[in-house]
Parts: C-alpha cells; structure tokens; sequence
C-alpha cells in the first residue's frame, strides 16, 4: 500500500476542514445549541421524561446522529466532487495509487472529520444536559461506523453529482427528513401502531435507536438489528463503490 499517497490526500483534506473551521466545525455547534435552546426549552417543559430519560437528554444521541450524517455525507461528496470539478481527478487516477487507496484517504478524512465533530457535539451537549453514557465502547462503535458509512455513501454521491444543486440534493431532501422522521426527538413507541410499522421501514431509526441504546440502555428496535442495518448499508455502499472504479462511471472526461 502506497502510505504516503494515503497521508497526502487525507492531511490534505483535513488541512480543508481547518481553513473552513466556521463552516466545518463552529456552524454545526451552534445549531446544536439552537436545538437544545428550542427543542428543550419548548417541548421539554411539556414532556418531562421518556422512558426514564428527561427529555433534554433523550434527544442527545438524535441530534449527534443527525449533525453525524448529513456532515459525514457532506463532508465526502464535496471531497470528492471539488477534484472532479477542476480537473484534477484525473491526476490522483493517473498517479501511482490504487482506487482503494483513493477511496481510504478521502473517505478516512471525512469520516475523521464527523467524528470529531461527534464528539465535539457531546462535549458541547454537557453544557446543557447531564449526560451518562453506559456502553462507552459501543458509543464509540456506532459513531465510527455511521461516520464510515455514510462518508461512503457521500463518496458515491460526489461522483454521481454533476453540480453543486445535485450535491445537496441527496443530504437536504433525503437524509434530514429520514433523521428527523427516524425517531431523533421522539420515542416511536409514542406513535399509533400504523405509524410505528411504517416508520420501521426508515434505516436512520435503527442507527439513532442504536446510538440512544449505548447511552442510556433504552431503544425501539434491538442493538443487533441496528448493528446488522449498518453492516448491510456498510457493503451496499463499499459494493457501489467498486462497482463505479470497475466501470469508470463518472470518472473518465
């Protein structure tokens, strides 16, 4: 493996995310701190607990989760899509680094990058809420493998997306609705059985009720179900990713 090809591309998007630290890191701080302000202080006085959980704590692992996709896909696909956009794709292909190594510092960075703001959300979500986390490992296990994942899924995005309009179409109208509609501020045990049935069909339930369980030992769906979720999502996405360097689908001028 050609390490230092590896190193180059992430340090260098890592060095991206320190240019652009009001938009990369500050921004999403402060909209977390917006939720906290509107979600706790409005619907908190009125729901007081979930399943034991006051409610200001219950919607921690939701808002993480929901900063955690929609900046883990952002971050790939504009990592990618900026190459593409002036040319200089086709050096790093012609370059003496295979595709895997390609995809490892790209999306290694960008999941990097969400990670961190993870944890940089939890830090800040200590201000307003007491937190206790029961499972610390499997905290960590599911925020790396989401980071993963949907940096993959971003990766894939950057290369199908020809503008800027189709790079934020995909994390707008399909990743936030999903996390907003997959249980980040609610418990579906609090839905009628007819919406609880159809929003089972929505994957981002099974990674924030994971994510919920690893803090507070309380989830609507099984651990090993949210485990298995990922896993699946994780080989959908490596298998697209192989397919577009087999087919050279949106690479070649």
């Amino acid at each position: 493996m050609n390490l230092q090809a590896v190193r180059s591309i992430y340090t260098f998007e890592m060095a991206r995310a320190g240019r652009t630290l009001l938009q990369s890191l500050i921004s999403p701080v402060i909209s977390t701190s917006l939720y906290f302000v509107v979600f706790g202080a409005a619907i908190g006085s009125r729901i007081q607990e979930v399943e034991g959980v006051s409610y200001g704590a219950f919607i921690v692992p939701g808002l993480i989760m929901l900063m955690l996709l929609t900046q883990s896909v952002s971050n790939a696909s504009f990592g990618i899509f900026f190459p593409k956009f002036t040319g200089t794709i086709y050096e790093v292909l012609s370059a003496p680094i295979s595709y895997f190594e390609i995809v490892l510092g790209y999306v290694g960075a960008a999941a990097s990058k969400s990670a961190i703001l993870g944890l940089v959300i939890l830090g800040t979500a200590n201000f307003f809420v007491d937190l206790h986390i029961q499972h610390p490992f499997m905290m960590m296990l599911f925020l790396l493998l989401t980071a993963l994942t949907f940096s993959l899924l971003g990766f894939i995005i950057g290369i199908w997306a020809d503008s800027f309009e189709k790079l934020q179409l995909v994390p707008l109208l399909i990743i936030t609705p999903l996390t907003f509609l997959g249980g980040s501020f609610y418990s579906i045990d609090m839905l009628p059985p007819f919406w609880q049935a159809v929003t089972l069909a929505n994957p981002v339930v099974y990674l924030v009720s994971g994510f919920r369980w690893s803090f507070y030992g309380i989830s609507d769906v099984s651990v090993i179900a949210s485990l298995v979720m990922i896993g699946a999502f994780l080989a959908v996405s490596l298998a697209v990713i192989s397919w577009i360097f087999r087919t050279g689908y949106r690479l070649r001028p």
